[in-house]
């Protein structure tokens, strides 16, 4: 969240300052909610549910295809296992993510593959928080207000002529 740095192709801000970090289907309309915002989060809750339903129903045709092929039932319970484990853990760590920055970027990518396993959790995590606010929007809103102050702070201690602030009255002594 830099003070003048935007995306490229962006025209530029009339308003000097911090702008606000766009969220993934919402943009920036989560500042002001406007621009559609209720509806937009509407969709997203929609389509999130729809799109776990609808992996649900694939990872159902799946285990079909297992027990089609006569592995056994030890493969069956570790195909339900490993998918119910990686859904729980990619709810937590997506639901964590809406709330706080990683602190270890890398560990984060490391469980890139176990939540891509268990999309089914990112998505219900998506489609839960999208009902009470855009995923994400505290964190963003939180640090934006945090970069707002931070901004009219400096601004307003930047503002004036120096050597006119001077309350004590003594001279500055000459060097040379």
């Amino acid at each position: 969240m830099s003070e003048n740095s935007a995306a490229p192709g962006t025209p530029p801000a009339t308003a000097p300052g911090p702008r606000p970090e766009p969220i993934r289907f919402f943009g920036t309309s989560w500042v002001d909610h406007d621009g559609g915002y209720g509806l937009r989060r509407a969709g997203v809750a929609v389509g999130s549910l729809a799109a776990a339903v609808a992996a649900c129903f694939l990872l159902r045709f799946a285990y079909q295809g297992l027990e089609i092929a006569e592995v056994g039932s030890l493969v069956g319970i570790l195909v339900i296992a490993m998918f119910s484990i990686c859904s729980a853990i990619a709810f937590r760590k997506t639901w964590e993510g809406f709330g706080a920055r990683p602190k270890d970027p890398d560990r984060e990518d490391s469980l890139r593959g176990l939540k891509s396993i268990g999309f089914i959790g990112s998505l219900l995590a998506y489609f839960v928080r999208s009902l009470t606010e855009a995923p994400g929007e505290k964190l963003r809103r939180t640090e934006y207000e945090k970069a707002r102050v931070q901004f009219e702070k400096r601004r307003s201690t930047r503002t004036g002529n120096p050597s006119a602030r001077r309350t004590s009255g003594r001279k500055r002594p000459k060097r040379g």
